[in-house]
């Protein structure tokens, strides 16, 4: 494609191949940059295959080589100062309107790179529609703009645009494919990409090592993302290409991220074996899976081993020791290591203090904890605010409720930086301290930053709610919980169903009971049973049969006969055949009792004597009889249900009768 630009991985050492097609009569200018005297006198090793027609007779003569010269540097000038001019423009459609005929496809993408790593998201969209309808876009302009879409963040947009190229030699061109990729697993939406990956195979797309690159960093977040890892390996292997460097890199951060610290040990081991020499990257991946146990020995020998190697530990090497340590409970070292930090310049930001902090706070050491805290203070240590949030929910955890609330007050007044941990840990402190107001100002304070909430903060308010006795605001609480996707765990739910239930709330205790229901979790088999009387309680006969049908093995006798005997009183009549038969069904004997209440509402309702007749004869077949009184009040009716055909179902009972006594 002409003048086309790769986008590749810089971990990645790939040719730089550039071809023009081979009916071009002059050379073509692949960058923005002036073309140096090299290039110009030494045509021989150009990378640029250039191919010039011979003249004929009807052709007109060819300005002299020197000539050519001016004209293409005068060209390349005029484009360069448009360039220029078209990304500094406070006017920028009116400038590219103006300028856009004399940009070449390679100068926009210049353009549209300089705005995407300017952040400036609407500029990169209008100038890529531009050139959309421009007819000015390459493989270069597609892959450029669909990674600045990742970055924006607009995956969706991104998919919009991939699925729109029509030429499919294009689409599956695997510099726009890995950028789609790499946008989709940047944004979390790495199962799409894996999906999205199976379909550009289909298609034709043969993937690369940076399509595998980029596949392997998405699991490192996700959740079974070491066995999608190793699904990824055996196929990149199955396609020809050899495990390298960074893959290796990629693969051992992904053992960490799983807490899989023998398995990274392995791959490192293996990647010395093949002759790769491990940089600073792999010993700090393989630091940060010893840190998930706190191995502080295999720590140390790693590092001793790095440093033979001739590496020197940086920021992130030490970094990642400090919580290897603070997780092995060494306080005392974790605490040298800092000051060492501090020396080398490397503890200008919090997060070494926060390691230390954190531990101490979990290890019950608040006052140690609290004394880093003020010496991060101190020393004016730059901080987003993740110090704070750290010490409020130390505080929580050790009952120092109002000192959370106040530590939460000071973040307010000194940091405009919130995110949806941040605002959790806030909405902590105030729930436990019992601040309604501050409760209020920080669910709205979420709204006013458009920050959604998280399962955490869902559980924090429902807890607090059903804590403070509002139970029907907690219950809608959690009916916005469950719309988001979320499941709150099941003895929130109990605890809710129980006190929804109590105060006569048995619509909203059901709807709670179905949220749990039909998520994948295993619920507690006593939980039906309460659910039951809550049902009952409330007269929602046809929902306890539902519960009783699907769950009677969970629920007792008495529970069964209670809600056997409302359902025959005041239950749906068209009903009553079917629960009489999934009461028998889960092993409970139904009593002369119930068969009673059923057989005299059917009996007072003339209309229903077809459901009547249905009931006897399947009484009949379960071994069941009507007992005296009952038999006496059939027969008192039998003009109206049939006098013939009663009189031979109940010479059936009989019969059956006399043989099982005299069995």
């Amino acid at each position: 494609m002409l003048g086309m630009e790769m986008s590749v991985n810089p971990a990645i050492r790939l040719p730089h191949i550039l071809i023009s097609p081979l009916s071009s009569s002059f050379p073509v200018i692949l960058s923005v940059s002036p073309p140096s005297s090299t290039r110009a006198t030494n045509s021989a090793t150009s990378t640029t295959r250039v191919v010039v027609k011979e003249q004929t007779h009807t052709e007109p003569a060819q300005p002299p080589p020197s000539a050519r010269g001016k004209r293409q540097f005068s060209s390349y000038s005029t484009r360069k100062s448009a360039i220029l001019e078209v990304q500094q423009s406070s006017d920028f459609n009116s400038s590219l309107e103006r300028l856009g005929g004399i940009l070449k496809v390679q100068d926009l993408n210049a353009i549209l790179r300089n705005f995407g790593e300017q952040g400036r998201w609407q500029d990169l969209s209008q100038l890529f529609e531009w050139m959309q309808q421009h007819g000015k876009t390459s493989v270069s302009s597609y892959s450029s703009y669909i990674k600045f879409l990742g970055k924006s963040p607009n995956p969706l947009k991104a998919l919009g645009i991939y699925n729109g190229i029509t030429d499919e030699s294009v689409k599956i061109n695997v510099f726009i494919c890995n950028s789609l990729l790499s946008c989709l697993v940047r944004n979390g939406k790495f199962d799409r990409s894996i999906k999205l990956l199976d379909e550009m195979k289909q298609n034709g797309l043969t993937p690369d090592a940076v399509t595998y690159n980029t596949l392997l960093a998405g699991c490192i977040k996700v959740q079974n993302g070491y066995s999608k890892a190793l699904e990824l390996v055996q196929e990149l292997k199955y396609n020809g290409l050899e495990m390298e460097s960074v893959m290796y890199g990629i693969l051992l951060a992904v053992c960490a991220s799983n807490n899989l610290c023998e398995e990274a040990q392995s791959y490192f081991n293996q990647m010395k074996d093949e002759g790769h020499s491990p940089n600073i990257y792999h010993y700090s991946s393989l630091l940060n899976a010893y840190s998930s146990g706190g191995d502080y020995k295999k720590a140390d020998e790693l590092v001793q081993d790095m440093k033979s190697s001739g590496l020197v530990p940086n920021k992130v090497m030490l970094t990642t020791l400090l919580k290897v340590y603070v997780r092995g409970g060494l306080f005392e070292r974790s605490r040298e290591l800092l000051a060492e930090l501090d020396a080398l310049g490397y503890a200008e930001d919090e997060m070494p203090y926060c390691l230390l902090m954190d531990g101490l706070s979990k290890a019950g050491c608040l006052d140690e904890a609290r004394v880093v805290f003020e010496e991060l203070q101190e020393k004016c240590v730059k901080s987003d605010g993740y110090a704070h949030s750290i010490m409020i929910s130390a505080f929580c955890r050790g009952g120092h409720f109002e000192e959370a609330k106040q530590l939460s007050r000071d973040f307010e007044a000194k940091y405009d930086k919130y995110d949806v941990v941040l605002l959790n840990t806030m909405l902590c402190a105030y729930c436990r301290s019992g601040d309604m107001e501050s409760v209020m100002h920080v669910m709205r304070k979420m709204d006013e930053l458009a920050i959604n909430p998280d399962y955490n903060t869902f559980h924090i308010l429902i807890k607090y709610f059903c804590k403070e006795k509002l139970y029907m605001l907690a219950y809608r609480t959690m009916e916005d919980m469950h719309s988001k996707g979320h499941q709150a765990e099941e003895e929130l739910c109990s605890t809710l169903i129980f006190h929804l239930g109590k105060m006569g709330a048995h619509r909203e205790a059901l709807s709670v009971y179905n949220m749990l229901r039909y998520s994948k979790r295993t619920m507690c088999k006593a939980l039906h049973e309460k659910m039951l009387h809550i049902l009952i309680a409330g007269k929602l006969l046809k929902d306890a049969y539902v519960v009783v049908k699907d769950n009677s093995s969970s629920i007792s006798h008495p529970a069964i006969k209670k809600f056997a005997s409302a359902f025959m009183r005041l239950g749906n009549m068209n009903l009553l055949n079917d629960v009489m038969k999934a009461i028998h069904s889960s092993g409970y004997k139904i009593d002369q009792g119930l068969f009673h209440l059923a057989i005299s509402r059917y009996i007072a309702e003339t209309e229903k004597k077809e459901l009547l007749l249905q009931l006897l004869e399947w009484m009949t077949g379960q071994g069941y009889v009507v007992d005296s009184s009952t038999r006496n009040l059939i027969l008192k009716n039998s003009h109206i249900l049939g006098r013939r055909l009663i009189a031979d179902i109940l010479s059936k009972q009989h019969m059956m009768s006399k043989s099982l006594r005299s069995t």
